[in-house]
Order: structure tokens, then C-alpha cells, then sequence
């Protein structure tokens, strides 16, 4: 249960095309340096905001719910955008390392991917979403890996079309995380009002 939400967040399938866009014309051994900093990158930075970000939001005085909220509309928008969008995650490249950015970071691990493991964090507990959020993302550069074949059988409209089932999941997510994050925000404030 653990690992769907963060499979779709991922969406290792969807990145493909941009993947092999960006790579074309390099040496394989360049590939596979590209891969594994991607994956090293988005490792790091996943896990890093998983154990420390609920420090970060107690700092900044932000509740559970309230990230709930915010990271529930973020996803719901990106997921919407994409939906709509003809160019997959062209808006967000930025400018730097291929493997660590974009591929990393924001590809790999996204606005996404940061809001649902941190939620799932609560649910879930550390070892399991540290378990899943690091074989969601190993599985992405294991799709990298074999990013020709994939995309020789799926074609560039099959690829397509899964990622857009994938958005649409990704925005069912979304919506949910903004349903319970009410629900918490509502629930915190009658308990507030009877006492």
C-alpha cells in the first residue's frame, strides 16, 4: 500500500521520453553515469526530506495538515498540468547537471514525491516509506537502464498514454490528500472548541 502512491509520484514510465530526450547521442558509459548520479541524487534528497522534513515543518510552524493540504493541491495541479500539457514536464527543466538536475531532481524526485512520502511517514512509519520511496526510485533507473527497449515497445503514444493514467491517479491522490488534510484541520478545531 505503501509503495503505489509513491509509484505514481515517481512515475518512472512517464519520465522516459524526457529521459531519452535528454540523453540521445551520448556514449553508453556516459548513460550509465547519467543514471546512476540520477538515482544517487534523488535518493538523497528523498530520504533526507523524509527523516528531516517534519523537523523542517515543526520549525516553521506547520502542521501535518496543513502540509497535507498544500502538498494535496500542489500534486493535484501538477497532475492536472501534465494531464493537459503535450510536453511532459518540459516547464520544469532546469538549467545544471543532467543526472542530479533535471533527472534527480526535480524528475526523479519531485514536489511529489516529497509531499507523499512525508505524509505516508505517518501512516506507514520510517522503515517501510524509506523502503518504498528508495525502490520506487531504483526501479526509475532501472527503466532508465533499459529506456530504449521500453520505449521500442511501447512506443512514444503507448508511453503517452500511461503517463497520463498515471497523472490521473496522481490527481485522485491529490484530492485525497486535501480531504484528509480537512478533515485533520476540522477535527483539530472542534477538539480545540469543546475544550
Amino acid at each position: 500500500m505503501c509503495f503505489v502512491p509513491l509509484f505514481v509520484a515517481v512515475d518512472a514510465i512517464g519520465t522516459l521520453p524526457m529521459f531519452i530526450a535528454l540523453t540521445q547521442g551520448m556514449t553508453w558509459r556516459h548513460i550509465f553515469m547519467v543514471i546512476l548520479e540520477s538515482v544517487v541524487t534523488a535518493s538523497v534528497v528523498a530520504l533526507a526530506f523524509l527523516f528531516g522534513g517534519r523537523a523542517i515543518l515543526r520549525l516553521m510552524g506547520i502542521s501535518i495538515a496543513d502540509f497535507m493540504v498544500a502538498g494535496g493541491i500542489l500534486i493535484f495541479v501538477l497532475a492536472i498540468s501534465d494531464l493537459l500539457s503535450s510536453e511532459k514536464l518540459q516547464r520544469r527543466l532546469l538549467k545544471g547537471g543532467l543526472g542530479a538536475v533535471p533527472l534527480g531532481v526535480p524528475l526523479i524526485t519531485g514536489p511529489a514525491v516529497l509531499t507523499t512520502s512525508i505524509l505516508l511517514y505517518d501512516t506507514y512509519g520510517g522503515v517501510l516509506t524509506a523502503t518504498a520511496l528508495t525502490s520506487n526510485i531504483l526501479i526509475a533507473g532501472v527503466f532508465f537502464f533499459f529506456a530504449c527497449q521500453v520505449n521500442r515497445v511501447l512506443g512514444s503514444a503507448g508511453t503517452t498514454i500511461i503517463s497520463k493514467i498515471a497523472n490521473l491517479f496522481m490527481a485522485s491522490i491529490g484530492v485525497m490528500m486535501v480531504r484528509k488534510g480537512i478533515a485533520m484541520l476540522v477535527a483539530g478545531i472542534s477538539a480545540t472548541a469543546v475544550r
